[in-house]
C-alpha cells in the first residue's frame, strides 16, 4: 500500500474529486492547507517594484509585497495499492498541470500497516 500527497490549487478541486470518481478511486481525503514553494522572487526586482510603489493588486502582487506569504491549497490523500500508483499520478497531473508556477507537488509515501477503527479490521481490509 502507498500513501499518495497531492498539493493543488484551490481551483481545480471539483475537477480533480470527478476525475478520480470517474477513474475508479472515490476514496480519498481533502484538506485545506496554507503554504509556499521554494521559488523565491529575485530580491532586486522586488525591491525595484516597491520602491515604484506600484505594486499589482493580484495574487502576484501580493506574493511580490509578502515574500513569505502563505497560500492556499488543497491537500488530497489517497491511500492505494502499489500497482495503482502510476494511473493515478498520470490523471492528477493531467488533471492540474496548468504549466505554471504552483500547480503543486505529488509525493508517494510508503504505508506499513492500517486498521478499520469501527471492527478493527487490519491491513488490506481496512482501507
Amino acid at each position: 500500500m502507498k500513501e499518495i500527497m497531492a498539493v493543488i490549487r484551490p481551483t481545480k478541486v471539483n475537477e480533480t474529486k470527478v476525475a478520480l470518481a470517474d477513474a475508479g478511486y472515490p476514496s480519498f481525503t481533502c484538506q485545506i492547507v496554507l503554504g509556499r514553494g521554494k521559488k523565491l522572487m529575485n530580491e532586486s526586482i522586488v525591491e525595484a517594484i516597491l520602491e515604484e510603489g506600484d505594486v499589482p493588486q493580484s495574487t502576484l502582487g501580493e506574493a511580490l509585497s509578502e515574500p513569505t506569504r502563505l497560500i492556499s491549497k488543497r491537500l488530497f490523500t489517497l491511500i492505494v495499492e502499489d500497482e495503482d500508483i502510476s494511473p493515478i499520478v498520470k490523471l492528477l497531473t493531467e488533471v492540474n498541470q496548468t504549466k505554471t508556477p504552483g500547480d503543486g507537488k505529488i509525493f508517494v509515501l510508503p504505508i506499513s500497516d492500517s486498521y478499520r477503527v469501527r471492527n478493527g479490521e487490519h491491513a488490506a481490509d481496512a482501507y
